[in-house]
């Protein structure tokens, strides 16, 4: 497989995944303009997407979808409860529009690639994060997640690779601007997880042998530091796979697993 993270933060979220015959994005926070350029600077065309797939009804995750399905005539996958909530949020669809609803929890196929839909605590409508597996390898699109809930450990043990939450740096968030009621929502049960938490995670669930890369996603512009990030998890999880951190502006680069 390869994957690139077009875009990961709270200005807007969009994964391209491919292997030897499918090719997916998930998440529609970019617009279809950006979406497309960035994917041709790898040589790939957003109109030979065989889907887009949804994982939640936030705005930087889902506010472009519609423009995807009707510029691009790409197939959108979102659980129903998402797309209702989704179009009551953003307007980013139309009701009568013809998508494919999945339950979360269970898997999605395309061709020889697996998609399991894993529900999070994430405060969304039905919110879910993602492995996708193809050719014997796996990788974890695990952002947005609430907390570090049961089974998590136990996912992140059986990835190759993972894109994960990084969200914020606890004493940034804690000094920063941002109101007591946000604060409290971010680091709440089903707001989103620190770099601690994370690097936590990583450390309890990575198999060291097993796992090639982690990439450090949905980094908080005014609660994190893609430096900061990066040092924290260095120094609690360890590991010997390489360590990258997302940008909110610009793709990562092709990443092989």
């Amino acid at each position: 497989m390869i994957a690139i993270a077009l875009q990961s933060g709270s200005n807007g979220n969009c994964i391209y995944v491919e292997s030897a015959e499918t090719r997916l994005l998930f998440d529609a926070g970019i617009s279809g303009i950006a979406a497309e350029r960035r994917l041709a600077k790898y040589g790939r065309d957003i109109r030979k997407v065989d889907a887009v797939i949804i994982s939640h009804d936030h705005a930087d995750h889902v506010r472009c979808a519609g423009v995807y399905h009707r510029k691009y005539r790409l197939p959108v996958c979102i659980s129903r409860r998402t797309f209702d909530a989704a179009i009551a949020r953003c307007g980013c669809f139309e009701a009568s529009e013809a998508v494919h609803h999945f339950q979360p929890g269970r898997a999605l196929r395309f061709g020889a690639m697996t998609v399991e839909t894993v529900p999070t605590a994430h405060d969304a409508a039905e919110g879910v994060a993602f492995v996708v597996a193809a050719g014997g390898k796996r990788l974890g699109i695990l952002t947005d997640l609430g907390h570090v809930f049961e089974g998590l450990e136990e996912l992140v043990g059986s990835l190759d690779a993972v894109f994960v939450e990084s969200n914020y740096d606890p004493d940034l968030l804690d000094s920063g601007p941002y109101p007591a009621f946000l604060k409290a929502r971010i680091r709440g049960p089903r707001g989103h997880i620190s770099n601690i938490e994370a690097a936590q995670l990583l450390r309890a669930g990575a198999c060291a042998r097993r796992m090639k890369w982690v990439c450090l996603a949905h980094l908080s512009e005014e609660n994190n530091r893609p430096a900061l990030a990066l040092k924290t998890h260095r120094k609690i999880a360890g590991g010997e796979y390489r360590l990258y951190a997302a940008s909110r502006h610009e793709p990562t680069g092709a990443f092989e697993i």
